[in-house]
């Protein structure tokens, strides 16, 4: 992907992504902040993290990048986390109002790598269906129907998701803070608000306090309405500070 970076001017990988001569800085740094998170949940420096990152990062395959994405910054801190502090087991959780294919994909084919999310369907990138368990049932889907609000969403994760993400047990988890569910957002139909963000997160919490050590690294995904992102972010980072 960096060789991509142009020099001068924008070059476009897809009708979504649009390369600038600082996009390659740009992703790095992202994925840099992800790896510095896991690294200071880890050895206990932080509680937990949130990385106000940009680009966003779940839509991008293993061998591609796309919908705005560059490198898939929660499956960089899955792997960080496995890869060199030997934390068997990395569970990520996804509540962008988009689908994440890329991280999907990564995750599909290793039993120690757990995915779910929720997300509205049909809508971009198309993938997400119920029936996309990933090859030792560690894909987990609950879609959303456009118009969805925060009470089908807290149903989804209450009834789906929850239940399967305690069962795997995670010695760490990763969130795909994606705020373009809220229901001010332009990019899709879903009417979430901040209650339901700060509902999410403490229930997450619960989960990685119960198996793993409290260990949370939670990274920005979508969320293009400037007020409803701002106070979205807000509210979740004040339930991971403890308020």
């Amino acid at each position: 992907m960096l060789g991509a970076v142009p020099s001068s001017g924008h070059v476009g990988i897809d009708s979504d992504t649009i390369l600038s001569p600082a996009s390659g800085a740009a992703a790095l740094r992202a994925a840099g902040a992800v790896v510095a998170a896991v690294d200071a949940v880890v050895a206990k420096e932080a509680d937990n993290a949130f990385c106000a990152v940009r680009p966003p990062g779940h839509h991008a395959e293993p061998e591609r990048a796309m919908g705005f994405c560059l490198f898939n910054n929660a499956a960089i801190g899955a792997l960080r986390a496995r890869e060199v502090h030997r934390l068997a087991r990395v569970a990520v959780v996804d509540f962008d109002v988009h689908h994440g294919n890329g991280t999907q994909a990564a995750f599909e084919a290793d039993g120690n790598l757990f995915y779910a999310s929720t997300h509205q369907y049909p809508l971009y990138p198309g993938t997400g269906a119920v029936s996309q368990r990933g090859d030792f049932n560690t894909i987990v889907n609950a879609p959303l129907s456009a118009g969805d609000g925060g009470d089908a969403f807290r149903e989804a994760m209450d009834t789906v998701i929850l239940p399967r993400l305690r069962e795997f047990k995670p010695d760490i988890l990763v969130i795909s803070a994606g705020f373009d569910a809220h229901t001010r957002d332009p990019l899709a139909n879903l009417n979430l608000v901040e209650a339901d963000y700060n509902w999410i997160t403490k229930k997450l919490m619960e989960v990685a306090d119960a198996s793993a050590q409290g260990r949370i690294v939670s990274l920005l995904e979508g969320g293009y309405d400037l007020q409803g992102l701002s106070r979205s972010v807000a509210t979740h980072v004040s339930a991971l500070m403890g308020g």
